[in-house]
């Protein structure tokens, strides 16, 4: 029969301290929502003793979550504790965290105490917490460097006094998977009264092992893992929740566990989490990461199209991500440019998929990347308009008023005419820029995503910038590659107006052009 594991999300205590700056209560409230409608288990919301703030958003989450348990940290100290429960008195049902040293390092040089002292300070603030709650967690720091009979030790007096859930926590992810899941192993055969508590594992990625830890831990009697959506968290993070939790899922018949979590909200969870917290998530990460479901060999394409299950073991649909992703590059065949073009809605017929595929692989080795607008004027436009642009980037002037405003004139070249335009915005030359530019072209795009690839401020600086506009329902991608940051933004948005003028001006049918 599989058992459940409980999930413990750390995100708003654990994964903040990570940041460049504190989050608003509101934006750790959105946080929590976004964890509650994902069907976590626990979510510690913060370390109220630490600050007012933290004390505030606290208890304003606390008042809010109703179907996830509210959790909050707090040291092996009266007041700590006190204040805790004050933060959590609105929630129906909450938890708290109590964490101390357990390794010799923690005992000796921070705490500086004997192992007895750690165990009476610990039990003493059980019975403290007790007062308020009858779930308490209790936390032996650095538990992966502590000796196995200590550990073991001050595990059976916790329990004894109260605690609910004993976390061992692999505090600066010092272990690896063996040793961690001896550790549990150890725990569960020698602490006499372990079944009268859950046992939690927290573990960091300083070795990239948090997660391996984590499974690792489960398999040998641990029932809840405790991590952060993307593994934001000190250092190098955290275990990454989504990581886990699909870990679980997927080998559900090996690890005979479960989860409560609702998969398919992972995804718009860890965008959230990304943006509020302006954490980028890295493009190779697992689960969420913006090519987790991309193929870009032509092998795997050609497999994929097939049969999904050839090379995917986790559907991007079901946690809430897009579908299918074939990154069209010089490594891709006929079958995937075949595949795309069908998903446009032509028919082999329509084209010629010699030819087609030919000037696929010259612009493939040219740009990178080929998208489908690029695909449609290989198949369609005569040579004339293939390599063809409309509008040059002539030149531009900026200033900037006394009250801040940017003011900026352009001059383009359009249908072989120089044409000049001048607008102003307040939120930077960027925007003006592209106003001014808008302004002359006259095409009703929306811009959907900036980015600054890369900026070189050395002697020969050069900056690469990458924009996603929207065009009539269909994405246009424009790249800018100058010696300047503004030059740069400004060149990708002119490269997006000479992809659609080319789509205009070939005479097929192009759905919404």
């Amino acid at each position: 029969m599989k058992e459940r594991i409980i999930i413990f999300d750390t995100t708003l205590r654990d994964g903040e301290q990570a940041l460049q700056s504190s989050l608003t209560v509101s934006q750790k409230l959105e946080i929590a929502l976004s964890l509650e409608k994902m069907g976590v288990d626990v979510i510690e919301v913060g370390f109220p003793i630490s600050s007012p703030g933290d004390f505030e958003s606290v208890k304003k989450i606390s008042s809010v979550i109703k179907n996830s348990r509210i959790c909050s940290l707090a040291r092996c100290v009266d007041q700590d504790i006190d204040v805790a429960a004050e933060s959590m008195k609105d929630s129906e049902k909450f938890r708290i965290h109590l964490f101390l040293g357990t390794s010799k390092i923690h005992v000796e040089s921070k705490l500086r105490k004997n192992f007895n002292e750690i165990i009476d300070m610990a039990v003493r603030s059980i019975i403290r917490a007790s007062k308020y709650t009858d779930d308490i967690e209790f936390s032996c720091e650095d538990a992966g460097r502590t000796s196995i009979d200590n550990l073991c030790l001050i595990v059976e007096k916790v329990i004894k006094a109260g605690a609910t859930t004993i976390n061992i926590p692999d505090t600066v992810g010092y272990t690896i998977p063996t040793e961690f899941s001896e550790i549990i192993r150890l725990l569960v055969l020698k602490v006499p009264n372990i079944d009268s508590a859950i046992i939690s594992v927290h573990c960091h990625n300083d070795l990239g092992m948090a997660v391996g830890n984590s499974i690792s831990a489960i398999q040998n009697g641990a029932r809840q893992v405790e991590g952060t959506i993307n593994g934001i968290g000190e250092r190098a993070g955290n275990t990454a929740l989504e990581e886990v939790i699909m870990a679980i899922k997927t080998k559900s018949d090996v690890l005979q566990k479960y989860t409560n979590i609702k998969i398919n909200k992972i995804y718009a969870t860890s965008k959230i989490v990304s943006q509020i917290c302006q954490m980028p998530i890295p493009a190779n990460k697992a689960i969420v990461g913006s090519n987790a479901f991309s193929h870009s060999s032509g092998i795997h394409q050609d497999g994929m199209i097939k049969n999904r299950n050839n090379y995917e073991i986790i559907f991007p649909e079901s946690i809430g991500a897009k579908n299918i992703s074939l990154n069209l590059t010089s490594r891709s065949g006929r079958a995937a440019v075949n595949y795309r073009m069908k998903e446009m809605g032509y028919k082999v017929c329509d084209y010629s998929i010699d030819q087609l595929y030919s000037s696929f692989l010259k612009l493939a080795d040219q740009k990178g990347q080929v998208f489908d607008y690029d695909l449609e004027i290989l198949a369609f436009a005569n040579d004339k308009y293939k390599n063809l642009d409309n509008f040059y980037l002539k030149c531009f002037t900026i200033q900037k008023d006394y009250q801040g405003c940017f003011i900026v004139s352009v001059i383009i070249s359009c249908d072989n005419k120089e044409i000049q335009q001048t607008s102003t915005s307040y939120y930077g030359p960027i925007d003006a820029i592209y106003l001014a530019l808008n302004k002359i072209v006259q095409y009703p795009i929306q811009l959907k995503k900036f980015e600054l690839l890369s900026q070189d401020l050395g002697d020969n600086s050069i900056s690469r910038v990458s924009i996603i506009v929207e065009y009539n329902n269909r994405d246009f991608y424009g790249l800018g590659i100058e010696k300047d940051f503004i030059t740069s933004s400004a060149q990708a948005l002119i490269n997006v107006f000479n992809y659609i003028w080319r789509l205009k001006t070939i005479s097929i049918k192009l759905k919404n052009l």
